[in-house]
This record gives C-alpha cells, sequence and structure tokens, in this order.
C-alpha cells in the first residue's frame, strides 16, 4: 500500500508540473545528445591510426588497451613528445596565473562595487566592465593585434609617456605573450565574473549590517565580518570549477593571439591538438591528447571538491 501510495503522489506531482517537467526533460535530451553520446568517439584514442574517410567502427584497434606498447601507445607518444615539456609548462603556466590574478579579482571588484552608494555611477560602470564579454575573442584578438602593434596604441602611449624608447611588437615577444593573455583575459571577463557575486552579495540580510553599524563596525569590518563569510559558499564552487579548468587555457583566445614568433610560449595542449588533428590529420594522437587533459581535469575537479568539502564542508558532490 505505501508503495502504491507513493507511486500515485509521484503520478500526481508529474502531472501538477508537466510543464516545468517537459522543459527539464528537453533540456536532459540535449545534454545527452550532445554531451555524452559523442563520447563514443573516445575509442578513436586507442585506434591505430583514424581517417575520418573510413568508418569508426571498421578501424584496428590497437593491440591491447591496456597493454604497455598497445592500446596506450598514443598516450606514451604524447609523453615522450620533445614538446611535451615545453606544452605543459605554458598550459600551467597561463592556468595557474589566471587563477591567482583572475579569480580573486572579480571577487574584489564586486566588493567595491558594492560599497558604491551613487545607483547610476554603479551602473555605469557595470555597464562598461561588463562590454568587452560580449565580444568574442576574433574581434578582441583583432582590436590587441592592432594595439599592440609597433605603431598601435600601447606603443604610442608608452612612447609619449617616456616608458619605451622605441616601439616594441608585443606579440612578437615570446616573454610577453603570458603577461598579454592574463591581462586580457582580465579585461574581457571580470565584470561579468563579478555578477555572480555580486548576487550573492544581494542575497545577504541588511539587518546584519545594520547591526554592524549599531556596533560601530566600520565597511571594511563589515566586508570582513559579514559579507566574505556570507559569499563564501559562492567563493568556493567557483573556487573548484576554475580548479577543475585547470588545463582549460582558453583556446579561442590564444589562437587568435598565436604567431610562429611567440610560439614557444602559446603552445598549449589545446593548440597542440588543434595544430595534430587539423595540419597533421593525426586523428587519433590528438584524440589521445584530449582524452589525456580530460582525466587530468576531472582528477583536479575531483582533488579540488574533496578538499574544500573536509575543509569548509562545501562542496559540489
Amino acid at each position: 500500500m505505501e508503495i502504491r501510495k507513493g507511486n500515485m503522489l509521484i503520478s500526481r506531482r508529474f502531472r501538477y508540473e508537466k510543464w516545468l517537467q517537459l522543459m527539464a526533460w528537453l533540456g536532459i535530451i540535449w545534454i545527452l545528445v550532445f554531451n555524452y553520446a559523442p563520447m563514443y568517439g573516445l575509442i578513436i584514442a586507442f585506434k591505430k591510426n583514424y581517417k575520418i574517410t573510413t568508418p569508426l567502427f571498421s578501424m584496428e584497434f590497437l593491440k591491447s588497451a591496456w597493454a604497455t606498447s598497445g592500446g596506450l601507445q598514443h598516450f606514451i607518444n604524447f609523453f615522450k613528445d620533445e614538446e611535451f615539456l615545453n606544452i605543459m609548462t605554458n598550459t600551467l603556466g597561463i592556468s595557474i596565473l589566471k587563477l591567482c590574478i583572475c579569480f580573486p579579482l572579480p571577487i574584489i571588484f564586486a566588493l567595491l562595487l558594492n560599497e558604491v552608494r551613487n545607483a547610476r555611477f554603479k551602473r555605469t560602470i557595470q555597464t562598461i566592465s561588463y562590454l568587452p564579454h560580449f565580444l568574442s575573442w576574433v574581434v578582441l584578438g583583432g582590436i590587441l593585434t592592432t594595439w599592440l602593434d609597433e605603431s598601435g596604441l600601447i606603443n604610442q602611449i608608452l612612447v609619449t609617456c617616456g616608458l619605451l624608447k622605441k616601439p616594441v611588437a608585443f606579440l612578437a615577444n615570446p616573454n610577453a605573450f603570458w603577461p598579454i593573455v592574463v591581462l586580457s583575459d582580465l579585461w574581457k571577463e571580470m565584470g561579468w565574473s563579478a555578477i555572480i557575486y555580486l548576487a550573492a552579495i544581494s542575497g545577504i540580510d541588511q539587518e546584519m549590517y545594520e547591526a554592524a553599524e549599531l556596533d560601530g563596525a566600520s565597511r571594511l569590518r563589515q566586508i570582513f565580518s559579514i559579507t566574505l563569510p556570507s559569499i563564501k559558499g559562492t567563493v568556493i564552487i567557483m573556487f573548484i570549477l576554475a580548479v577543475g579548468g585547470l588545463l582549460n587555457s582558453n583556446f579561442d583566445q590564444i589562437f587568435v593571439l598565436w604567431n610562429p614568433l611567440n610560439s614557444q610560449r602559446s603552445n598549449v595542449i589545446d593548440i597542440y591538438t588543434y595544430t595534430t588533428a587539423m595540419r597533421s590529420m593525426r586523428y587519433s594522437y590528438a584524440a589521445a591528447i584530449g582524452l589525456f587533459k580530460s582525466v587530468i581535469a576531472f582528477i583536479l575537479l575531483f582533488m579540488a571538491n574533496k578538499i574544500t568539502k573536509r575543509v569548509n564542508n562545501v562542496s559540489l558532490f
């Protein structure tokens, strides 16, 4: 009787929420079709030499998916590649810099913006900071390439101010590539990333601030004692997601700024995978590199989630 009653309640709830259920199931179907169904293509990484003109399942597998020199040969070749160390250095170097700089600054920006009392000025700053997010990296890449040219805006300003004696081709300098990537990513995404933190701040009970003011707490003390502890959960969740994407160096951004002169510092995993697949036509090898990156990303996400759950009792799962 209890099982039957439970089934009736579930059936009644489905009928009551039928339109919400429909929207939810459409989203689930979309994810299954476009995110999970293509995952069968991972077997390409264990094929000898996949070609797009040959049916996927007719290609010959490598000897054994677990043999040292068999199914994992493409992974072993990647580890032995003379570019492997440079690729990992560039990928981790850019990603860690972005994590250390581009992750905390939107939080600070949101805290500062929340303290602005002039509504018109606040809306103006928000609009200006959000705008770059809506421009693609193709557009922004063209702008940056023009600005960073020897006759570009940046060189004109620096030479006029006496900070440079002569113009410099920034994108032709490998040592300048990492700072350019990090600062341009910060310029594009800081305002948009701050939206999440501003939303979390707006949900804080205002009575807490009023009580703190009565106790004589300054605005800075209120930030550290009320605001930051209240948005700690949001910050931790975003940090876990950022760690999980540590090997994603933003292909679009680096691809539009990449050139042969700065390739020593711009050759990251995503660029190497693209050139391997699209130019060298080594699809099995490129698929193995992509699978390697995905496995490492999953391990990092799981570790970050486990650590934050143990330390702060906040986690994704």
